[in-house]
C-alpha cells in the first residue's frame, strides 16, 4: 500500500505548498504596493510644497491680486489631480474599511467647497456691478473727450454715491446676488429643477442666511489629524486624505478671504499642521494674510482682493475731489482729476480683461472638484446614493 499512502500526503502537501505560495505572493504584492504608496505620497507632499512655496512667495505687487488668484486655484488643481489619480491606484484599499470611511468624510466635505465656490462666483458679479459704476465715473469725467461741466459732477458724484451704499450693503450683509441662488453646476433654464444622483450639491439650495464664515468654521472644525494606526491601516491614505482636506479648506479660506461673499472673514480657526513636510508655506501664506486684513485701510474692506483695494482707494480720492470742486475749476483741480481718472480706468481695464477668466477658472475648478467626488464614490460603490 506504499503508494495509496503516497497518494494520500501529496495532496496535502501540494494544497499546503500552493498556501504557502499564495501567501507569499500576497506579501511581496502587499509589500510592493506598500512601497509604491509611500513613494506617490512622498511625491504628493514634494508637489504641495513646491506650489504653495511659490506662491507664499509672491511679490507685494502681486500677492492677493487677480493673476495671483488664478495661480492659486491652478496649484489646487494640480493637488487634486495628483490625489485622484493616487485613489484610483488604490482602489481595491479604498473600498475596506477604514480608508473607505476617510474617502466617504473628504467626498461629504466637497459639497461644502461647492458652496463656497459658488459664492465667490457671486463675488464677482458684485465687482461687475461695482465695475458698471466706475465706469460711469470715470466716462463722466473724461478731460480728454470733453469739457467736464456741473452736468457731468452731478453724474458723477451720484455714481460714487451709488457705489459707496453698494460697497457698504456688500460688508454688511454679503453679496447683493446670494438669492439668485446660482451655481456652476447649471443652467438658468434649470433654476427650479431638483438634483439627481451624487452630483447633487448643496450650493443648489443656498440661501440668503447661508454663511461663508460659518461653512468654512464647520469645515475647519471637523479636520482632524489621523492618528499613526489609522496611516498604518490605510496603507498612508489616511494621511493623504487629511492632507487633500486642508489643502481645500485653505484654498477655501484665501478665496472668502480675497473675494465678496455672504458673510465673509478671515477670523476662521484653524491649525495648520507641523507634523508634515509641506506645511511652511501654508504658515508664511496664513501670516501674509493676516497680516493684509490688519491694515488700517484694509479692515472694512469688501474684500483682499488687490484690485478691490485699488477700487476703494480710488473711489475715496475721487469722493474728495467731487466734493472740493467749485467753478470754475482750478487747473489743479483739473489735473488732479485727469490723473485719478487715468487710474480708475486702468483698475476698470484690470477688471475687464480679469474678471472672465478667474470665473472661467472658478468654474473649471468646481467641475473638478465635483468629478472628483463623483469618481469617488463610483470607487467606493456609493455613487447611486444621496
Amino acid at each position: 500500500m506504499p503508494s495509496s499512502d503516497s497518494h494520500g500526503y501529496s495532496m496535502p502537501f501540494a494544497s499546503f505548498r500552493r498556501s504557502i505560495l499564495t501567501i507569499r505572493s500576497e506579501q511581496v504584492y502587499s509589500e510592493m504596493n506598500h512601497d509604491s504608496n509611500m513613494q506617490d505620497l512622498e511625491l504628493f507632499q514634494r508637489q504641495v510644497f513646491a506650489r504653495f512655496h511659490e506662491l507664499s512667495l509672491a511679490k507685494a505687487d502681486d500677492f492677493l491680486s487677480v493673476s495671483w488668484i488664478h495661480k492659486l486655484l491652478d496649484a489646487f488643481t494640480g493637488c487634486q489631480e495628483d490625489f485622484r489619480a493616487i485613489l484610483c491606484k488604490n482602489k481595491v484599499l479604498l473600498s475596506k474599511p477604514p480608508a473607505d470611511k476617510f474617502a466617504t468624510e473628504y467626498f461629504d466635505r466637497a459639497i461644502k467647497a461647492m458652496d463656497i465656490f459658488n459664492a465667490t462666483r457671486d463675488g464677482l458679479e458684485t465687482i461687475r456691478l461695482w465695475q458698471k459704476h466706475l465706469e460711469i465715473i470715470a466716462c463722466a469725467l473724461d478731460s480728454n473727450s470733453k469739457m467736464i461741466g456741473e452736468g457731468q459732477l452731478r453724474r458723477a458724484r451720484k455714481a460714487l454715491m451709488d457705489l459707496a451704499l453698494l460697497m457698504l450693503d456688500d460688508k454688511d450683509t454679503g453679496s447683493v446676488f446670494s438669492h439668485r441662488n446660482r451655481s456652476f453646476g447649471r443652467k438658468g433654464k434649470d433654476h427650479h429643477r431638483g438634483p439627481s444622483g451624487h452630483s447633487r450639491s448643496l450650493s443648489w439650495s443656498v440661501s440668503h442666511t447661508w454663511s461663508a464664515s460659518k461653512q468654512l468654521q464647520s469645515f475647519a472644525n471637523n479636520l482632524l489629524s489621523p492618528r499613526a494606526n489609522e496611516v498604518t491601516a490605510t496603507n498612508g491614505l489616511a494621511m493623504l486624505v487629511f492632507s487633500m482636506s486642508f489643502i481645500v479648506m485653505f484654498v477655501l479660506w484665501i478665496l472668502v478671504a480675497a473675494i465678496p461673499c455672504q458673510d465673509r472673514g478671515v477670523q476662521i480657526h484653524f491649525a495648520i499642521p507641523r507634523q508634515f513636510p509641506w506645511t511652511s508655506p501654508f504658515f508664511l501664506l496664513h501670516s501674509r494674510i493676516m497680516d493684509e486684513s490688519k491694515k488700517r485701510d484694509r479692515r472694512n474692506s469688501s474684500g483682499l482682493l488687490k484690485e478691490i483695494y485699488e477700487i476703494e482707494k480710488c473711489v475715496h480720492q475721487m469722493t474728495d475731489l467731487v466734493d472740493a470742486a467749485q467753478f470754475p475749476l482750478s487747473e489743479e483741480l483739473k489735473e488732479e482729476l485727469r490723473e485719478n481718472v487715468e487710474e480708475l480706468s486702468l483698475v476698470c481695464q484690470a477688471f475687464k480683461t480679469g474678471l472672465d477668466p478667474l470665473e472661467r477658472k472658478l468654474r473649471d475648478t468646481f467641475r473638478k472638484v465635483m468629478s472628483c467626488r463623483t469618481e469617488g464614490l463610483d470607487l467606493l460603490g456609493k455613487a447611486t446614493e444621496p
